[in-house]
């Protein structure tokens, strides 16, 4: 089925009327040459660590790899922290080292993750060269001694970033053991936006590729507002330290332009490590980075992501094994980085693992799509900043902590791998949307301050995501620009700009019978982070049907509303909606400062529909009104794939090359909880049948099931 622009105009006017600069590009990008393939399947679960060879004498090594061997572990990742010891000083690179490393890692059969040094430059660069190093957002700029220090807009950095790389790759790209390479580490992870004066050179040039003139810039932005307005892309500031707040257009591209940047210096270093190495390319990513994360994809073969859950946070697994299962489409993810026991640096530290979480983080992490489950690290740092830190091995290389963990997992592992290598999760129909430029915005002008709802816009898409979660359906997170393959029911909550692109796609996958449902405070906004002028929701009013007569906060103000069959509480900006002819009112705001006007519509397009939640229920009776919401129109959209399950159990649906159908099922809660199974089905590991249509899993406990039923 083909969308047109008439179809878009049609049902949401012109994009110039709306005030949605169709030049700004905000997520243009040019995908760099990718060593992806499609036909790509796993042939082992990598079962690995963090080792850092260069803290300790060379005579270590032999003993490190006899005990890895004891454990399973096949796979090594090295080298993000070792720029000093690969070129002590500028120019005199040496890698014997690691090369001597990987052909002893390579004759005991263990695999090698190579990471490109660059989070951590030595001394020689940016020493009495403040001008090359990060300046945060009050001025300060960070020096040598931690990590990310350096700004890598300065081209001198940039330089030396690449020049070890390219020696690294001529040296190592080919070697027998290397099978991943990884960009730097955990990018922008303790630094946000760079404000060096070789930033802000950058800055103005992205704006002058972004608007081409200057006028476009202060027409797209109102710049006259507070007399902002500017005669040269120079001018335009950095958004440091003002007595108010600055236009929010600024703040938000700002945002944006460095993490674009940051993103397409990862492009760059993956163009380099290409011209010498064939091994795919992935980067340690956490939606909490600051990076434009998925342009980031467009640098890597596979996504890969660090987590350090407690044993209560374990939601944070499934979120981000969701996210980055899809982000890459056909390509398994890793889990790069997670603690044995427990996180720690100077002054803090997590509470230890109980005993059974480890393994059950594992399994779970593998059932959802996950290749490797990683550990950092192997042994203990003797000095540092992250003394406190869990690792397999102690300072004085004795089994620590979680080193009975780990070999309970390891028997897990290997329970599971037949079943694994020789299947792929399932296609989800329950999607939740993820945007960059969303994140951005809410970052420049949070949205709902009532005690309680998330800060960050992170937390809101955690939450819905939970929420699905936990009424028992499969899910992805996907991508702002992902396409909607396989999908039923599509939920974008938090997203103030709605661009003609992602219209296009939501019409065409709500025309073959989709359900998309379109949060609070979606559409509120235009891409430069200003107010629609010709309606409120901008595009989406008019393909929703309805007419935005006024967008108010509703949080302290008693408002509720009421909606199949439940009145809840409602806070956050509202869209106080009207619906045309056609459209139904679903929910009606009952009391409040909004009273009599609709809060959730719907308007069924082609065989699909199209539901705008306009305000934020929440409490005990919000929850059960967005319950009550996601299971209507999942019912309307045909999803089948969702789970009688108890709070805390995750399930993972599989399919075989035999097209046999089976589950993995984990409980992460620390009760034993139930699920209800299929008539038919057998333990996938014992190859005996399950006679109760309902079974109880222990505390961390997970089960193989195979279903009754193939692909039809």
């Amino acid at each position: 089925m083909k969308c047109s622009r008439r179809d878009i105009f049609r049902l949401g006017g012109s994009v110039a009327a709306l005030g949605l600069a169709a030049h700004s590009g905000l997520l243009s990008a040019t995908p760099a040459k990718s060593m992806r393939r499609s036909d790509y399947r796993i042939k082992k679960l990598y079962h690995g660590v963090a080792y850092y060879p260069e803290l300790w004498p060379e005579e270590d090594i032999d003993r490190d790899i006899i005990e890895m061997k004891k454990l399973d572990i096949n796979v090594a990742r090295m080298g993000e922290f070792s720029w000093s010891t690969m070129e002590p000083a500028r120019g005199k690179i040496s890698l014997d080292f690691f090369e001597m490393v990987m052909d002893k890692f390579h004759a005991a059969g263990i695999d090698v993750v190579l990471c490109t040094p660059t989070a951590t430059p030595p001394i020689w660069l940016t020493h009495n060269h403040p001008e090359r190093c990060h300046k945060n957002s009050d001025g300060d700029i960070l020096i040598h001694g931690a990590r990310q220090h350096a700004s890598y807009e300065h081209p001198d950095v940039k330089e030396a970033c690449f020049n070890i790389i390219k020696a690294m790759a001529q040296q190592l790209g080919q070697h027998p053991a290397l099978i991943a390479w990884q960009l730097d580490n955990e990018m922008k992870a303790h630094v946000a936006e760079d404000f060096s004066d070789a930033a802000i050179a950058s800055w103005h040039r992205w704006l002058r590729k972004r608007f081409g003139t200057i006028d476009r810039l202060n027409q797209a932005w109102g710049t006259h507002i507070w007399s902002q307005y500017y005669q040269s892309f120079e001018q335009v500031p950095a958004p440091l330290k003002t007595p108010f707040l600055h236009n929010a257009s600024l703040s938000t591209a700002y945002r944006m332009f460095n993490r674009e940047s940051i993103s397409d210096f990862m492009k760059d270093q993956s163009g380099i490590i290409r011209e010498y190495s064939s091994a795919p390319i992935t980067h340690n990513d956490n939606p909490a980075f600051n990076i434009h994360h998925e342009r980031s994809m467009e640098a890597l073969d596979f996504a890969s992501y660090d987590a350090y859950p407690t044993d209560e946070q374990w939601g944070a697994l499934v979120f981000r094994s969701d996210l980055y299962r899809a982000a890459i489409p056909g390509r398994p993810f890793w889990l790069m980085e997670t603690s044995v026991s427990h996180n720690g640096w100077l002054g803090n530290h997590q509470p230890p693992h109980p005993e059974g979480f480890l393994p059950a983080e594992a399994v779970l992490t593998y059932a959802l799509g996950g290749e490797a489950f990683c550990y950092w690290l192997w042994r203990q740092q003797r000095t540092g900043a992250e003394l406190p830190h869990s690792a397999v091995m102690s300072a004085w290389f004795k089994p620590s902590i979680g080193y009975k963990e780990v070999e309970k997992l390891n028997a897990s592992r290997k329970q599971l791998e037949p079943l694994l290598v020789d299947s792929t999760v399932a296609p989800a129909e329950v999607a939740i949307t993820y945007s960059d430029h969303a994140r951005a915005m809410i970052e420049t002008e949070a949205l709902d301050r009532r005690e309680g709802f998330p800060t960050r816009y992170r937390g809101v898409i955690e939450m819905w995501h939970a929420t699905v979660r936990d009424l028992g359906f499969h899910r992805d997170v996907r991508f702002e620009n992902a396409a909607l393959d396989n999908l039923k029911l599509l939920i974008t909550p938090a997203m103030p700009y709605v661009s003609e692109a992602f219209i296009s796609r939501v019409l065409k996958f709500v025309k073959a019978g989709g359900v998309w449902i379109a949060g609070p405070v979606t559409g509120i906004r235009s891409v430069e982070h200003t107010v629609p002028t010709t309606a409120g929701l901008g595009l989406l009013d008019e393909l929703a049907g309805i007419s935005t007569e006024f967008v108010v906060p509703l949080t302290q103000t008693d408002s509720t509303g009421s909606a199949l069959d439940v009145t809840a509480p409602l806070s956050g900006w509202c869209s106080a909606m009207k619906v045309k002819d056609g459209v139904r009112r679903i929910g009606t705001i009952e009391t409040g400062v909004a009273k009599g006007y609709a809060f959730i519509t719907e308007r069924k397009i082609g065989k699909g529909r199209v539901v705008v939640l306009g305000a934020q229920p929440h409490g005990e009776q919000g929850q059960i009104l967005i319950n009550n919401l996601i299971n209507h129109y999942a019912d309307m959209a045909g999803v089948k794939e969702r789970y009688d399950a108890a709070p805390g159990v995750v399930v993972s649906p599989r399919n075989n090359k035999k097209g046999e159908k089976f589950w993995i099922a984990i409980n992460m809660s620390d009760q034993e909880r139930a699920l209800r199974l299929p008539k038919g089905v057998i333990d996938a590991i014992s190859s005996k049948s399950i006679k109760s249509i309902r079974i109880t899993l222990q505390r961390y406990q997970w089960r193989a099931i195979q279903l009754n039923q193939t692909l039809g």
